[in-house]
């Protein structure tokens, strides 16, 4: 069977791509990374592909906003080349940076199907400065996020000084009543944070760490996916192995949740 095919975006600032990459293949996709620039003159075609992934990183240094130079970019140059890639059913996700970015085209959380109206943000953390730790993440079962499917729970990084989740309360409501909100900082037994710091490491209003849209196939998120690709990422392992060790058992060495998350989004396409 052939292999869904993921375009990464690279270039001007845009640092997570080879560790996004990796964990797409290990999801079993072909993973493609692609300069901004090789999209906008047309040497690279989003036609070509099955998942477009907005990754982390600084893009154009985050000079005039995260994610607001790299939105604009794509907007002014390709906005209806996007908005027909998702017309056509494809996935696209946005980490960190790149949730940012999706947020400043408008793609997220695209309120009654308007992929163009900008209606929440990404802004400066409460505590002042940047965050870079790993989080404890309460999945919405309800949500009809692709790449989320089967979750209730994961422990992924973030990395990131403008991460706040804010919006107008009736904007949050609906949200919620959409089940558009799929990813809540919470504790370690899966509730909610409630902004307590730093478990919330933002302060994002209702502990929002990632949304998708009505359809489910625009996903983003703050935290970084791609960065826990292997069991030997996570900062406890070694602790983990110990007391599992010692209870007879050993440690879960098979798929992480970065990488189920990717995979739902690869085995989506997959089963179209």
């Amino acid at each position: 069977m052939k292999k869904i095919k993921v375009l990464i975006l690279t270039g001007f600032g845009l640092n997570c791509d080879l560790e996004t990459a990796h964990a797409f293949e290990l999801a079993g996709a072909d993973a493609v990374k692609v300069h901004i620039n090789a999209l906008i003159n047309g040497k690279q075609s989003l036609d070509n592909f099955q998942i477009l992934v907005l990754g982390g990183g600084f893009s154009w240094g985050d000079d005039h906003g995260a994610g607001v130079l790299e939105a604009l970019k794509l907007k002014n140059h390709m906005g209806n080349d996007i908005l027909s890639f998702i017309e056509k059913g494809k996935l696209v996700i946005g980490i960190c940076n790149g949730f940012q970015t999706l947020v400043n085209l408008g793609l997220l959380p695209g309120l009654n199907n308007d992929y163009r109206a900008r209606s929440v943000a990404l802004t400066w953390n409460d505590c002042g400065n940047f965050r870079d730790q790993w989080v404890n993440l309460a999945v919405n079962k309800k949500s009809p996020c692709v790449f989320t499917k089967n979750m209730d729970f994961a422990d992924l990084p973030v990395r990131h000084g403008e991460g706040k989740f804010i919006a107008d309360s009736t904007i949050i409501d609906q949200l919620i009543s959409n089940n558009q909100v799929v990813l809540r900082y919470a504790d370690y037994s899966g509730q909610k944070a409630e902004g307590e710091f730093p478990l919330n490491p933002n302060g994002s209003m209702e502990d929002i760490a990632g949304i998708c849209d009505p359809s489910g196939r625009i996903f983003g998120l703050m935290p970084h996916p791609e960065a826990f690709n292997h069991f030997t990422n996570h900062p406890l392992w070694t602790r983990n192995r110990e007391v599992l060790k010692r209870q007879g058992k050993t440690i879960d060495t098979a798929i992480t949740p970065g990488i189920e998350i990717f995979k739902n989004g690869v085995d989506y396409m997959a089963s179209r």
